[in-house]
């Protein structure tokens, strides 16, 4: 297995991704909304590499090493040795077909010697969670699935999945990748602080929370934000909802908000909100962020180590939320990252509305929000 980072800065094009060493099996390329959807470089690839996979997505900062970028296309090239890949996409149109899309991704995916799969999709009109589950009832719940939702930094306007030198809108992207040899790690953490009382999730309908603990939840949650609630849905980046199962405390997730509804009174939130779960507010430090990005990263090089394996390359799927708040020192996490897995390891990745991986203890895969979640890969000689 070989990767490569492609150099797409010239004038916006691929003239700079013509010197790799072999053609390429996979090319992922991440970058904001207009280059996605304008830069020739998508096309341009696809020309130079026409055999070669691509798949990426819109997002509001990029990572390529340990630097972030606001503006132009990351990018890096992929060959392997003994890994096949395979790329379906399917379209959803509605948030209530999630659930369906993604089972119908796994029928597609689903053979024998599938190794693993990373999922993009559209980052609005989607129930991330829902999406993964439908995944999980073809593919099995101890699937290596990992990947995100496409972002738009702040906007929260348009997203868009890159597929084979294409910016599509309203799609989900699931690649494959097939046969003994590839090998898969995964680490997630986020670092927020809980603050305020434990709640009960007494009312919700799928991702939508309309009670904690009887009262309306946009009331309690603009209680606890005071000024900040002015913001929403934001504002609410700052400020996530840890949920759990009380019957399984490993069994938790963070969610964020992607949109109120004053009349209701509820908060639409990135995956499912289970009734009968806790929860609980949270927020943000940088030190305990940052440290959440080392944990994650530890976690996965623990499960490699353990094999005997280095890792080749890292996927590295981050939230907007942690990039709004940390702002300037959003780049300490992608070091904390490097420091642990190896400076020499290519990264490559982006800040999405919602992070896909296992959970670290019980590996069973879900949606996450406001999460570090990285995928590392390398391939058996």
């Amino acid at each position: 297995m070989w990767v490569k980072p492609l150099d797409l800065s010239s004038a916006g094009n691929a003239a700079g991704a013509a010197d790799l060493p072999h053609k390429p099996d996979l090319v992922f390329i991440f970058g904001p909304v207009d280059e996605i959807a304008q830069s020739p470089a998508l096309r341009q690839l696809m020309e130079l590499y026409p055999d070669a996979v691509q798949i990426g997505c819109s997002t509001g900062t990029s990572i390529q090493q340990t630097r972030l970028a606001d503006e132009g296309l990351s990018a890096l090239a992929i060959g392997f040795a003994n890994t096949k890949v395979r790329l379906y996409v399917e379209p959803l149109a509605d948030i209530a077909e999630s659930a369906a899309t993604g089972a119908m991704l796994g029928g597609r995916l689903k053979a024998d010697d599938l190794a693993g799969t990373f999922v993009l999709s559209h980052g609005l009109g989607v129930n991330g969670s829902a999406l993964v589950h439908g995944l999980q009832s073809i593919l099995g719940e101890d699937a290596m699935i990992s990947g995100g939702l496409a972002g738009d930094g702040a906007r929260f306007e348009q997203t868009l999945v890159a597929v084979n030198g294409a910016p599509v809108s309203g799609v989900v992207a699931a690649l494959g990748f097939y046969g003994d040899a590839i090998r898969f790690a995964h680490g997630s953490a986020g670092g927020w602080d809980e603050f305020g009382p434990k709640r009960r999730i007494t009312r919700s309908e799928g991702s939508v929370l309309f009670e904690l603990d009887g009262k309306p939840a946009l009331d309690l949650y603009e209680s606890y934000l005071g000024d900040d609630a002015a913001g929403l849905p934001a504002s609410g980046l700052l400020f996530p909802l840890k949920i759990w199962n009380d019957a399984n405390p490993a069994d938790q997730f963070v969610r964020t908000i992607l949109a109120i509804d004053h009349d209701a009174k509820s908060i639409t939130l990135a995956g499912d909100i289970p009734e009968g779960w806790s929860a609980r507010l949270m927020r943000g430090s940088f030190d305990h962020l940052i440290q959440g990005a080392s944990e994650a990263a530890q976690h996965a090089c623990e499960t490699f180590s353990a094999d005997g394996i280095r890792p080749e390359l890292c996927l590295f799927v981050s939230c907007v939320g942690r990039r709004l708040l940390m702002g300037q020192m959003t780049e300490d996490e992608v070091e904390a990252v490097a420091d642990v897995i190896g400076r020499d390891v290519p990264i490559l990745g982006y800040y999405s509305y919602g992070e896909i991986a296992p959970q670290n203890a019980t590996k069973l895969c879900g949606l996450h929000n406001q999460t570090v979640t990285l995928t590392l890969l390398a391939e058996a000689a």
